[in-house]
């Protein structure tokens, strides 16, 4: 991913405070020689909540309700965040970046706000992610849009 995305000028990486985000930051910041500002509000939600640290076999057998919930992104279980409340942070975390005012930025973050961008934010809809896959998006009058993806498919 370095080698794709060290031409575009970016002048700072915004990263989850989570280590495999971190550690992935400290990777990129050697190519693209660049500061790196840890933003809580770019975190991964927790959605497991109580079935947190369990494989996801012993969670089925012993909470097969709660994991038959999980399937619908919107429903929470005892111990994880809300989905409301995760995608107001995703929105508090991009208006920060943007009060930057920064050009170009990077953000690593996780699966689940990179699909809140993609549903709520940029009305696209429903999307798979790959490792280390990346999104070019352009703010247009506080308005996003997405011009290039790689690694990033819509599902249909």
């Amino acid at each position: 991913m370095a080698q794709k995305i060290r031409d575009f000028g970016i002048e700072k990486i915004f990263c989850s405070p989570r280590i495999r985000a971190q550690e992935t930051a400290a990777i990129l910041q050697k190519e693209l020689n660049c500061p790196i500002e840890i933003l809580q509000d770019i975190r991964e939600r927790n959605h497991y909540g109580i079935l947190t640290d369990m494989v996801k076999a012993e969670a089925k057998e012993k909470y097969p309700e709660l994991v038959s919930l999980l399937k619908d992104t919107h429903n929470t279980i005892e111990g994880g965040e809300a989905y409301e409340p995760f995608v107001a942070r995703v929105k508090r975390g991009l208006v920060t970046i943007e009060g930057s005012d920064l050009k170009i930025v990077a953000i690593i973050t996780h699966g689940g706000p990179i699909r809140v961008i993609f549903r709520e934010i940029l009305k696209i809809g429903e999307i798979s992610v790959d490792d280390c896959a990346f999104a070019e998006l352009e703010a247009d009058h506080r308005r996003l849009k997405a011009v290039r993806l790689d690694g990033i498919e819509l599902r249909t």
